[in-house]
């Protein structure tokens, strides 16, 4: 005897189908059992198809949200304003207002400063002793290029003669003075600007302008070599630098204008007249002679050599002048400008 269907309690008791009935047509209602069991297929599917997280469609999706996302950001975000002349003009007016600006003279003598070095000559005893008495005279006493008269210290068997000033032209150690400061020197020593000592030997002279080309021993490892400028453009109220060792004190600068071009200068004693020079009152005194003259932008225009004072204290008055720089770079070797 067959035993009928046993049911889940969720749905209520049919009678068991006949063996007629038991081919399942496919046209089954739902009602009929052929029916729940087309169902549970069908839900199977709809598990199988369900997406997961690490199918494709659902990074795509991610993707595309982000990138919705970001556009609307950048959408949102207040666009920069255009800088206008008035801006750039109010940032340097307020910067001019809180910050304490340089001169235009100290930034001329940072400038020209790693090229200014310190001359010093020396001579031996034995020798200026003779010098001196040659020139000794009823009332006459020789004249001290530096800041004292004869000096009886000294290394050895030396003693300094002159104190001046040079500057560097060329970075292999080139350096422009006056001739008058290391003339008749047994030995001349060079200080350059980061203390480093050295000795120096004369290359050139060029005796009409009071020059002299010297060629260190040794230099910085750092040289930096003066910019030279025409003064061709030069003109009388221009501002100028002179920067040396006035009475071995420095390096010293003062400021100036240029008070003429094309001047003439005989030295006091009467046996040297220089012409074309550059007239300036910058302040330069016994020691200032071979410095540099430079103009607002650190360029040297001139080597101070000379200053007129009618008296015997050959100090400074307000009158200086200078060899240009074509001149003094003809003494080098160096092509004019």
């Amino acid at each position: 005897m067959r035993r009928p269907a046993l049911y889940s309690s969720s749905r209520p008791a049919r009678p068991a189908a006949s063996p007629q009935d038991a081919p399942a047509s496919p046209a089954a209602t739902p009602d009929q059992p052929g029916a729940s069991a087309a169902v549970a297929p069908a839900g199977t599917r709809r598990r199988r198809f369900a997406l997961s997280p690490t199918s494709p469609a659902m990074m795509w999706a991610a993707i595309v949200l982000l990138a919705i996302a970001l556009a609307g950001s950048l959408a949102l975000r207040p666009m920069q304003r255009k800088l206008t002349q008035e801006d750039i003009n109010a940032a340097v007016m307020k910067t001019m207002e809180t910050q304490v600006m340089p001169s235009e003279y100290a930034r001329a003598y940072e400038n020209v400063r790693p090229a200014v070095v310190r001359v010093m000559s020396y001579i031996k005893k034995s020798r200026l002793k003779e010098t001196e008495q040659k020139l000794a005279k009823p009332g006459a006493k020789p004249k001290s290029l530096g800041p004292h008269d004869t000096d009886v210290t000294g290394e050895g068997d030396e003693v300094e003669n002159g104190v001046g000033t040079g500057v560097v032209i060329i970075d292999k150690g080139v350096i422009l003075t006056n001739l008058h400061v290391v003339q008749g020197a047994d030995r001349i020593k060079i200080v350059f600007y980061d203390g480093l000592e050295a000795e120096a030997t004369v290359t050139g002279v060029q005796a009409e302008n009071d020059l002299a080309v010297l060629q260190a021993s040794k230099i910085p490892d750092d040289m930096i070599a003066a910019t030279m400028r025409s003064t061709n453009d030069l003109a009388p109220g221009d501002k100028v630098l002179a920067v040396g060792f006035p009475f071995g004190i420095g390096p010293s600068a003062s400021g100036g204008v240029v008070s003429g071009l094309g001047r003439v200068f005989r030295s006091p004693e009467g046996k040297q007249e220089m012409k074309n020079l550059i007239q300036f009152d910058a302040a330069a005194n016994p020691g200032n002679s071979g410095g540099p003259l430079v103009t607002m932008d650190g360029e040297v225009v001139g080597i101070v050599t000379a200053i007129l004072n009618p008296t015997s204290a050959r100090t400074f008055l307000g009158i200086g002048f200078a060899v240009p720089i074509e001149n003094a770079a003809s003494a080098a070797g160096l092509p004019p400008f």
